[in-house]
């Protein structure tokens, strides 16, 4: 097939473009502004385009068969950012594909559009949409957004928990720790997370693209194991070969450094580690969710282990000169 990955410079994405080019698909990759350098050859087409800006799509959808779009922001030090992104992105590339014909769209959501769950009860998909920070708001409007009817275009919709893997930024800042010897432990836990690796999204991904029983529909797809943030954490560092002494910090004070993180988000324009957004994620009392429904329609089950997916994970970032 004929693909565009919007987002297909960023983690997941890069994984995703990765395995189109190995299975023969012809890849077009969506460049916001100078062209990424091809890591991949010339296989990959890279095609400048900007999903806030809808008149610069229309070249990188023609002759599109199917579209990925994984293009979002999850750092921003005011809401309306998230939105101009996040869901007014979605509508335009939404737009865009259905005037090109595109078959089917299929959506990188989250599991932060549903909000927390209750730690006795993964999320299902027939819980209702209630984020309750703005990264969240913004997906769950993307995909109100996406499921509006668009003629022949067909929409299906990812839902992944936390994603782990090799060249993720969103869990290194708790890697980066344990490499200067410390362990976060917020008070009132645990608090119970879902997690799943990048190569198991990417499968479920693909998964989407062709199975009719996808069409109009959202799954959620957590990997084989529930953890918490410091079982994440000591998994790390027994990968690491490390021994971190254990900080301990009150959801108050968690708080605090969040909002002092924002303040200096917003005057430097540097999107810190630390800010609101996760500093609620971290505090919800569980982010769980079911695959029972991805496995009885799609037959799709997780792969790869929890503590391989860490391994990979802390060997790369070494590898990378991350840590």
């Amino acid at each position: 097939m004929h693909v565009l990955v919007t987002g297909a410079a960023g983690f997941l994405g890069g994984a995703l473009v990765r395995r189109l080019l190995a299975s023969g698909h012809r890849v077009r990759g969506l460049a916001r502004g100078a062209l990424p350098p091809p890591p991949w050859g010339d296989a990959l087409e890279w095609v400048r385009g900007d999903v806030t800006q809808a008149p610069t799509l229309g070249p990188a959808l023609s002759g599109v068969d199917v579209v990925f779009h994984l293009a979002g922001i999850r750092r921003a030090p005011v809401r309306s950012a998230f939105f101009a992104v996040n869901a007014e992105g979605t509508r335009n590339v939404c737009d865009a594909s259905w005037r090109s014909g595109v078959r089917r769209l299929v959506l990188a959501g989250s599991l932060a559009a549903v909000g927390p769950s209750r730690p006795e009860r993964p999320h299902v998909e027939g819980d209702a949409l209630q984020p309750e920070e703005w990264y969240g708001e913004s997906k769950a409007e993307a995909e109100r957004i996406a499921f509006q009817p668009r003629g022949n275009l067909e929409v299906t919709v990812a839902r992944p928990p936390r994603i782990l893997g090799p060249a993720d930024r969103e869990n290194l800042v708790f890697f980066k720790l344990i490499r200067r010897g410390l362990r976060l432990s917020i008070g009132g836990g645990p608090r119970p997370l879902s997690v799943v690796d990048v190569d198991d999204v990417v499968d479920f991904l693909l998964l989407l693209a062709e199975r009719p029983e996808a069409v109009g529909e959202a799954f959620f797809c957590p990997g084989p194991e529930t953890t918490t943030l410091e079982d994440i954490q000591d998994r790390g560092a027994a990968a690491l070969g490390l021994h971190p002494r254990t900080l301990r910090v009150s959801p108050r004070v968690l708080q605090a450094l969040a909002g002092l993180a924002d303040v200096v988000s917003r005057t430097t324009a540097r999107h810190l580690p630390l800010n609101r957004k996760l500093a609620k994620q971290l505090l919800a009392p569980a982010w769980t969710c079911s695959g029972e429904k991805a496995a009885a329609r799609l037959g799709w089950r997780p792969r790869v282990p929890l503590q391989d997916s860490i391994a990979r994970s802390a060997t790369w970032y070494q590898a990378e000169g991350w840590l």
